[in-house]
């Protein structure tokens, strides 16, 4: 199985790619923007803790691992790399990520999400991909009031352009499933988080400032609920996806990847407290423009699917997090 992974040095990417590599019946290509969206250092350190090392040119080889660092909007360069390396499944994780930025930036998440889509599905097509398997989000749900989120469920309404840009990119894949029988999996991801989390989530921001003694921003009067899922338990279920060839023969199917509760923001914060030893100075503001008041996964289909999951509680993620993130940033 030859794998390759778009947004290898994001955060979900950069787990996925670690568990992958540590198996022998897989051969992993990694491709990479490396976009200033946030800090590119810490998307060069991802790779870098992975082996790869980019010091001396976008290209870095690891046995028979390969990681490029290359927009997928390239869609030249983008099938001359998929060709060369023979890839057979696609875990297609990059985009423009952040519904707040995507409010004042929509036309940076319609090239990169869209068009970036685009190109990873006309490839897909060409190269007769076994199985693709691609990010969706939450979001997409929008504006139901309707807990938790079913599959069957409207996603009509997002509130957010990044919402619609992944709403778009389920009809994208469902449109060349029905012409050209590729295989696509859309996952709904639900709040991830956990070390190397990116920093503009609320888990990062909140732990920078409070080890700094600054006061956090909890909007909507922390009336907000989270279906906070740890990365680890996201990963598992990608490989576990991968794995399993009959899914091959499916030409389309959503999934909602979530831990199936919702957790009241306040809890959230109480985690991080207690993992760090220090009360919060709170903050409170309005809704902001695009935010979602809660998000809860139904995730009846992907058990059926994949079995039973185990999962990790908030605290012991939390944990995880504040323990790399002061050894990371030297805290």
């Amino acid at each position: 199985m030859n794998v390759l992974i778009t947004g290898h040095a994001g955060f979900i990417g950069y787990h996925l790619v670690k568990n992958l590599l540590a198996r022998k019946d897989i051969s992993v290509t990694g491709v990479d923007a490396l976009t200033d969206y946030y800090s590119p250092q810490l998307k060069i350190d991802r790779l870098s803790d992975l082996g790869f090392d980019h010091s001396s040119g976008p290209v870095s080889e690891m046995g028979n691992h390969h990681s490029y660092v290359l927009n997928i909007t390239d869609q030249q360069a983008l099938a001359e790399v998929m060709e060369e390396r023979r890839i057979t499944h696609v875990v297609h994780l990059a985009a423009q990520a952040g519904v707040r930025y995507s409010i004042d930036h929509p036309d940076i998440y319609i090239e990169n999400n869209i068009k970036g889509f685009a190109c990873i599905l006309e490839i897909c097509r060409q190269i007769d991909c076994k199985h693709l398997i691609y990010a969706s989000s939450s979001s997409v749900y929008g504006g139901n009031r309707k807990v938790p989120y079913k599959i069957s469920d409207s996603v009509d309404h997002p509130v957010s352009t990044y919402g619609a840009t992944k709403k778009c990119n389920e009809l994208q894949a469902h449109v060349y499933s029905h012409l050209f029988q590729l295989p696509c999996t859309g996952l709904r991801f639900f709040t991830s988080y956990g070390p190397w989390t990116r920093p503009d989530m609320a888990l990062h921001l909140f732990v920078e400032a409070m080890t700094q003694d600054r006061s956090i921003e909890v909007f909507n009067h922390g009336r907000m609920r989270r279906d906070f899922t740890y990365v680890g338990d996201v990963v598992r279920m990608v490989e576990q996806l991968l794995a399993q060839p009959s899914l091959e023969k499916l030409p389309y199917r959503i999934l909602n990847v979530g831990a199936g509760r919702a957790v009241e923001l306040g809890d959230y914060v109480r985690a991080i407290e207690k993992s760090l030893g220090k009360k919060a100075d709170i903050i409170y503001r309005e809704l902001q423009a695009g935010d979602m008041i809660e998000t809860y996964a139904d995730i009846t289909e992907t058990l059926d699917l994949l079995g039973p999951q185990t999962s990790v509680g908030l605290q012991e993620g939390v944990d995880r997090f504040v323990t790399w993130y002061k050894s990371y940033y030297g805290v």
